[in-house]
């Protein structure tokens, strides 16, 4: 009630000092440029009130010497606070200096991509917020303060859900990653507590390890707990994984890209390649998504312990024993050594043309 008055008197005074017709047409009439969306405003920390005008600029609006006199009158331009701010078309001198004045910000969005890399999430996030990419990836491999979250630098990727979340502009990293590992923590352990008991005992951590496999071998949602259900055969048998992502990832982190395999490259020395080491790798891979979890919690029942990509791209062929696997990887590589001749030879055929 006490604001509203000094408000009131403050708003008051500004029409007395320069009259009421004119004074109206300072405080209330609309002074934005005419756009049919909300526009973004955003005032860094320790921004002066020079360079919260210049923020607004030729952008919102209409007369900026309308907006400096009543800012200047009444005082409230030396209040305005930082943050990222939407100002509809139409507002008044006195609605958009009372909404930074007051610090009524509007949240940013950021949205995590499944089956992607920390540099590209720390990307995102850094064209988003009031923080860079390096800075996020610092917080990233901050070992003190990601061991407060209950995880491990190996560990914390795989809980950057993929999902679009709200952030005011100027939270920091650690905020923002603390509050999206706290949603996921929150999210798996009701997904986990919905799901039936595992044929292997696997930690939440664990899970999604696998998960993050799973997500790299396929994007087809319909065999993802079927290549879950052939890892865990895998595991209860204590058979090496074997699995071909393991490897890509161990490439990535040396080479800076992924390719295509190469034979030799099965015998990378590296801790995730799980063609040399057994068990699942030390930590994911990337962050799988919903559906990659969702399927090693849910892994399908069978005998499969191969699986094989179909050389028309239409998913995979799996096998119970090593001699079927066999015949159908021989398949598939002479399927792709037709579909390579057959192009070949008419690439020959054009230039001759």
């Amino acid at each position: 009630m006490r604001k509203a008055l000094i408000t009131g008197g403050v708003v008051l005074g500004v029409l007395l000092l320069v009259g009421a017709g004119t004074g109206y047409w300072i405080v209330f009439k609309g002074n934005t440029l005419d756009y049919e969306r909300a526009r973004s405003v955003y005032i860094p920390r320790g921004a002066s009130y020079g360079q919260a005008l210049d923020s607004l600029g030729t952008d919102v609006l209409d007369s900026r010497r309308t907006f400096d006199w009543m800012a200047r009158a009444t005082g409230w331009g030396d209040q305005i606070k930082a943050g990222h701010y939407r100002i509809e078309s139409g507002a008044s001198n006195k609605a958009m200096l009372g909404k930074l004045r007051r610090g009524l910000q509007a949240p940013v969005s950021i949205t995590i991509p499944p089956g992607t890399r920390p540099e590209v999430v720390a990307a995102v996030a850094g064209r988003n917020m009031a923080f860079t990419q390096k800075e996020f990836l610092s917080a990233l491999r901050d070992t003190a303060f990601v061991s407060n979250l209950g995880t491990d630098t190996t560990h914390l990727f795989g809980h950057l859900r993929p999902e679009t979340y709200k952030f005011y502009w100027l939270n920091s990293p650690k905020q923002v990653i603390r509050s999206i590992k706290e949603q996921a923590d929150d999210h798996y352990s009701r997904m986990r507590a919905q799901a039936d008991s595992l044929p292997v005992d696997l930690s939440m951590k664990e899970v999604l390890n696998l998960a993050s496999i799973v997500q790299w071998e396929t994007s087809r949602n319909e065999e993802k707990p079927r290549i879950a259900g052939v890892y865990m055969n895998r595991l209860q048998e204590e058979m090496p994984l074997q699995a071909d992502p393991t490897v890509q990832y161990g490439i990535l982190q040396k080479e800076g890209q992924k390719r295509r395999l190469l034979y030799e490259d099965y015998e990378l020395q590296h801790p995730y390649n799980t063609y040399n080491y057994r068990g699942l790798p030390p930590g994911p891979i990337t962050n799988p998504s919903a559906s990659s979890v969702r399927a090693v919690l849910n892994p399908e029942s069978h005998d499969y312990r191969y699986f094989v990509a179909k050389a028309n791209g239409s998913g995979h062929t799996f096998s119970r024993t090593l001699s079927e696997h066999n015949r159908a990887a021989d398949r598939y590589r002479q399927a792709m050594r037709q579909r390579r001749d057959s192009v070949r030879e008419a690439d020959s055929g054009n230039a001759g043309s």
